[in-house]
């Protein structure tokens, strides 16, 4: 049997009541017997057996945009390959002569 949530218009209080599908919808309050709605509440989803992984339907993302296309990123890469390459080349050696 299904459980139906209702809220009351007058009190604002909201109760749940366990009925049969076939049965007349609940009208008033047990508390004040004002008039009450029905609320609907979300269904909780559990997917059983394999092919379910939230892998399967996510977006992939956006390629980033080439170094070229931006001029800032471009300039800053040139300027990280030179600090590289001056602190690759090693000084030469001196060498004492005894």
């Amino acid at each position: 049997m299904p459980t139906y949530g209702y809220k009351c218009r007058r009190c604002e209080v909201e109760f749940d009541v366990l009925q049969k599908i076939s049965e007349d919808p609940v009208e008033k309050c047990p508390k004040c017997g004002g008039p009450v709605k029905r609320i609907f509440h979300p269904v909780g989803i559990i997917f059983k057996g394999s092919g379910f992984y939230t892998t399967d339907y996510k977006k992939k993302q956006a390629d980033p945009a080439p170094a070229e296309a931006t001029g800032d990123s471009a300039a800053k890469k040139s300027r990280d390959l030179e600090k590289k390459s001056e602190a690759g080349k090693s000084k030469p050696k001196e060498t004492a002569t005894t």
